[in-house]
């Protein structure tokens, strides 16, 4: 079947803030196939930024060398937390446009508003006359922001420009939070599209649901899984036009490009309706904070692993404390420098950055206290000792064997 069209955009985008990554480093040959593959699938948008690592130049690089850049729509963003003077502002789009390998950017992105006060300062800056500017220069087709912030002020932010589109946060967890369906219903009556990002809250409404969540997807989904239930669920409103998928597998290509293919509005009936408020009031009932894992609150200066630490902390109310204590020791403790929760000293600069605007720092140390017991923290030690012992007998092995040689 067919890509859904609205306004001209495929109603599934690619994502590419989670590019597939072998060693640190993205993987070229793998992006490119799924990038391709997407695109023989129908999408047409690809929504990168600059503060993404490698994406640009990666997206570039591969429409470049496959010849395909004038089928797509590229969108990336001005990282306007960074801007202090206009001159800024042609420095970090020259920059941008150089790593695209394009002279044109077909969607640019003020990326992360919060409040209005944010765009206030870029109209400081000129922003409206550079706008103005690099549309007539055939450099920017349409011009949007993404939003990250309450509701009230999404809906001062779309009045005070006239935006081409806009992207906001939204899924069925967030359907009152953020810009929520408030925002949306009103950016769709004045006819700019909606573009969504985190559908699956970061692949949380997937593979981290309450076993109560899965339980009851698995028994009344109808065969659905459950990324299929959230992006249905998006789909199923007139108003949405373009849903973003972190995409990093070809697997997860070929499966979201065909519930695009087969969703549209109206495609939820009651009873599918009805079974994501129930999920939806299980994930309420089991989630101590609501991450998303997107990163903007890194680097931490401490070097506390933030997303890390909150992932284990919710993993302990959605399955058992065990659970949760596992993760923790395999994925956070067992590192060469530890990213522990109680390094946090409290400094603000991930609240500052959050777009969820969550209480970072009090529930660092709740969830220290949770997650690192008295005994817990004396299994770590021993299994510090342990895995750090072998790794030296391991290397002196090592160098041994070169000396013989």
């Amino acid at each position: 079947m067919d890509m859904q069209m609205r306004h001209g955009y495929s109603a599934l985008g690619f994502g590419c803030m989670r590019f597939p990554r072998t060693m640190g480093r993205i993987d070229q040959k793998e992006a490119a196939a799924e990038i391709l593959r997407a695109c023989e699938l129908g999408v047409n948008y690809f929504d990168t930024a600059y503060i993404y690592p490698g994406s640009e130049a990666a997206l570039g690089t591969i429409l470049e060398r496959a010849g395909i850049r004038d089928r797509v729509r590229i969108a990336t963003k001005l990282p306007q937390y960074l801007i202090r003077d206009r001159a800024a502002i042609d420095r970090y789009f020259d920059e941008q446009r150089s790593r695209l390998k394009t002279g044109r950017v077909d969607n640019y992105l003020m990326h992360m508003l919060t409040d209005i006060d944010a765009w206030r300062k870029l109209q400081s800056l000129g922003i409206e006359e550079w706008i103005d500017a690099k549309k007539r220069a055939g450099q920017i087709d349409r011009i949007g922001f993404s939003y990250h912030g309450n509701t009230a002020m999404f809906l001062q932010i779309l009045e005070a420009y006239p935006w081409d589109f806009c992207q906001i946060q939204y899924n069925y967890v967030d359907e009152v939070s953020q810009a929520g369906r408030i925002g949306l219903q009103a950016a769709a009556a004045k006819n700019i599209p909606v573009i969504i990002m985190e559908p699956l809250r970061g692949g949380r409404l997937v593979d981290r649901l309450p076993r109560a969540a899965r339980e009851r997807i698995a028994r009344e989904g109808g065969g659905r899984t459950a990324a299929e239930l959230a992006l249905r669920w998006l789909w199923d409103q007139p108003e949405v036009t373009c849903v973003l998928s972190g995409m990093n597998s070809m697997a997860m290509v070929e499966e979201n490009c065909r519930i695009a293919a087969e969703a549209l509005p109206g495609c939820m009936d009651d009873a599918e309706r009805s079974l994501i408020a129930s999920v939806k009031k299980d994930i309420g009932e089991r989630t101590r904070i609501g991450c998303t894992g997107c990163g903007y609150c890194m680097p931490c200066p401490k070097g506390v692993d933030i997303p890390g630490t909150f992932s284990c902390y919710n993993l302990m109310s959605e399955e058992n404390r065990f659970a949760g204590w596992r993760a923790y020791f395999q994925t956070v403790a067992m590192r060469r420098d530890p990213p522990f929760a109680g390094q946090c000293v409290g400094c603000g600069r991930c609240e500052s950055r959050c777009p969820q605007h969550l209480p970072i720092i009090s529930t660092l140390k709740d969830a220290d206290k949770a997650l690192r017991p008295f005994f817990c923290r004396i299994g770590i030690a021993a299994g510090r000792r342990l895995l750090f012992r072998r790794k030296r007998e391991e290397a002196n092995k090592d160098e041994n064997a070169d000396r013989a040689l």
